[in-house]
């Protein structure tokens, strides 16, 4: 039962019933239903301020699990990446030294992958830097992994070549009884003509005319007759695997160009042609393009004692005969 109304009139000095209008009414139940509405946000602020909905505690969980995840994935690359670092380590400093193969260069190994504009889909989240980290360090063993693969095929294929690289990498003397008949080793000696001292990038066998000269290791004759750059009659052999061997001076050839030829097989004999003030011969070992010091290649026919005694003779400053 609703209670009425009275309001106290003083102008007839008598209580009188308050008589509604229909917006009397509506006001009435505006001014409740705001109230209800501002009581509603209030709770409404104060719950999504200090309290979290069922939704944000599930999203907040699957965020943990991601961040777990990630940090999981991150431990596991970083394992990853020990272990292809102890793999590289050993591809360029045990099996290729086996095979005579040069490293594979840190700046191949360590290439970039892909352009600038590799990673742009991935900007503009909260999380940009995140991803883009990973994508990168994905990006980075993936190429690491590719280039070692090539290496291993490299390798396979020197492995399964090994017996005729070890044939063909020179490594006897290429003279009889040589080590008595060193004159003059690799370096700078005093040219025989000039009396200057200049590079001498081989090593001087004295020996008499027509003394046997052998090939030191199996390859292809690539140069057979006379030189007009001062080495006389001489030949060049390729030994292959980025080895190559140059005889000069000599009186006689043995051998034809396009001919193979064995380890110790005579290719021609000692003389005295081109500059040279004596019968001798000029020996050198180029690898890779460079002439290198034919000395660490007489390992395959001496004794200990032998190698060190030709290492200190070839060792001494004095004049070539070429």
């Amino acid at each position: 039962m609703l209670k009425d109304n009275y309001r106290f009139n003083t102008k007839t000095l008598s209580v009188e019933k308050v008589q509604e209008t229909i917006w009397d009414k509506i006001k009435k139940i505006l001014r409740i239903a705001l109230a209800g509405v501002v009581f509603s946000i209030i709770v409404l602020i104060i719950g999504y301020t200090f309290f979290e909905s069922p939704r944000e505690q599930m999203l907040l969980r699957e965020i943990e699990q991601y961040e777990f995840q990630h940090e999981i994935i991150h431990d596991r690359l970083n394992k990853l990446a020990a272990v292809l670092d102890d793999i590289q380590y050993r591809d360029d400093n045990i099996y290729r030294v086996i095979f005579e193969a040069d490293p594979i260069p840190f700046s191949v190994r360590e290439a970039g992958y892909g352009g600038a504009d590799r990673y742009l889909e991935l900007e503009g989240f909260d999380n940009t830097e995140l991803i883009r980290d990973l994508h990168q360090r994905i990006d980075k063993l993936a190429r690491q992994l590719y280039v070692q693969s090539k290496s291993y095929d490299e390798v396979f294929e020197m492995a399964k070549n090994k017996a005729d690289m070890l044939a063909s990498i020179p490594a006897i003397i290429p003279i009889e009884r040589g080590i008595e008949r060193v004159i003059s080793g690799f370096g700078y000696r005093i040219h025989p003509i000039y009396k200057t001292m200049r590079m001498h990038p081989g090593v001087d066998f004295s020996a008499p005319t027509g003394t046997p000269i052998y090939a030191t290791g199996n390859g292809i004759i690539t140069k057979a007759g006379r030189n007009r750059h001062g080495y006389g009659i001489m030949v060049r052999i390729d030994h292959g695997y980025g080895y190559k061997t140059l005889y000069a001076h000599m009186s006689k050839i043995n051998v034809r160009q396009g001919q193979q030829v064995q380890r110790g097989e005579i290719i021609g004999y000692v003389g005295n042609t081109g500059i040279s003030t004596a019968p001798h011969l000029h020996y050198e070992v180029i690898r890779n393009g460079k002439k290198v010091d034919p000395v660490s290649y007489f390992y395959n026919d001496l004794t200990p004692e032998e190698f060190e005694y030709i290492i200190e003779k070839a060792s001494r400053v004095n004049q070539s005969l070429s």
